[in-house]
């Protein structure tokens, strides 16, 4: 299959210029279909044949499966979460935290990134520090300085800001040398950009299907490095059947890899929809989507002033940050002309995604469209 034949599948594209991948990716019909036959399987069939519960179990199994093979990774270390969000959230209340301890942030994080360390920082006096960087870049001595007696480094593996790719095996490494744990956001990367999760050497790394992969809302992930579990005493604040051995024992396990973080009954309908969209991935393929990405995001730049392109003008993702005097204004203007992009908090500028579903078309679209609204 090429990226071409699967537009033609994605109903949402049939009208308008949709460039905002980066929020959401809107679904093909194949995955759809998968989360509509999983669900009217589990209400219709299930029941008399085998079990709700059974059911459902076997869905969350084969999505674990998806995702790890996604990862490159073993099944174990996959917890299903809801989003990105909820996959940060289930880390930050799992450690035993006081005002001794440091969580470690850039300046780029999504407010995913942001929020639950401010909460730590008013409920546990906990210190959060900010890494500051310029045009989408770390500066690797300045991380040396910032880690320094941190429990924890949460950071993007690809930065919703500017489209840029973090060294995250340095940062790791750095991190890992001074005690600190890493927590990696990594939901702008899977399928759009290489992902080598054991090769960053990262603790955790959080993700979802309903971006660049194209699944449904709902469809989240959270890796945990195996063994983290007997290194660190980690105790996810939710407990329920599915993050122990046995629910009926009378003393509770905890699940050993990243089961722990799971906790009840929950649609499988999303998950589902995730399987269905990691093997139209893989029927795909990451270079025939990460050349064609490449394509269309320099066709983009190459028509976008110097001044005015706060990406890198060498090719790293499909997210392109464009400076505008009137984010909003500008946004709302292209929404009139069936043109979505979106804002970006605290920048004068408008972000497009651009896909491999997208066209030469679209991007042409956009670029006259910004012409007219200077």
């Amino acid at each position: 299959m090429t990226p071409t034949e699967l537009r033609e599948t994605i109903p949402a594209l049939e009208t308008g210029t949709y460039l905002n991948w980066g929020a959401g990716g809107p679904s093909p019909r194949r995955v759809v279909e998968a989360a509509e036959a999983s669900l009217e399987a589990h209400e219709y069939e299930s029941p008399t044949t085998g079990g709700m519960y059974p059911a459902a179990f076997d869905i969350y199994d084969d999505a674990r499966a998806a995702v790890a093979s996604l990862l490159d990774v073993e099944p174990t270390a996959i917890a299903l979460t809801e989003s990105t969000t909820d996959g940060i959230n289930r880390v930050a209340t799992a450690f035993d935290w006081d005002e001794t301890d440091v969580v470690v942030r850039t300046d780029l994080e999504h407010s995913s990134g942001i929020l639950p360390w401010q909460r730590l920082e008013r409920e546990y006096g906990v210190e959060v520090r900010v890494l500051e960087t310029e045009g989408g870049r770390l500066d690797l001595e300045d991380v040396k300085t910032a880690v320094r007696g941190a429990t924890l480094c949460c950071l993007s593996s690809l930065t919703w800001t500017h489209g840029t790719r973090l060294p995250m095996a340095d940062v790791v490494d750095i991190a890992h040398d001074s005690g600190a744990h890493v927590l990696v956001d990594a939901v702008q990367a899977p399928g759009q950009v290489p992902i080598d999760v054991e090769q960053w050497g990262a603790d955790f790394v959080v993700g979802s299907g309903h971006k660049w992969l194209v699944g449904p809302f709902g469809s989240g992930f959270l890796y945990v490095r195996p063994g983290l579990e007997d290194e660190q005493a980690l105790v996810p604040a939710a407990i329920g059947y599915r993050s122990v051995v046995d629910a009926n024992a009378q003393t509770y396990r905890y699940e050993s890899g990243a089961r722990r973080f799971e906790v009840g009954t929950a649609s499988p309908v999303a998950h589902a929809g995730l399987i269905e969209a990691i093997e139209l991935f893989e029927e795909i393929g990451l270079e025939q989507i990460t050349s064609r990405i490449e394509l269309l995001t320099d066709q983009l730049k190459d028509g976008v002033p110097e001044g005015q392109l706060l990406s890198p003008r060498a090719y790293e993702s499909g997210l392109v940050t464009i400076g505008v005097d009137e984010p909003e204004t500008t946004v709302e203007r292209l929404a009139e002309q069936n043109i979505v992009v979106r804002t970006l908090p605290g920048h004068d500028a408008v972000r497009a995604s651009i896909h491999a579903y997208n066209t030469r078309t679209d991007v042409e679209t956009l670029l006259e469209a910004l012409s007219l609204a200077e």
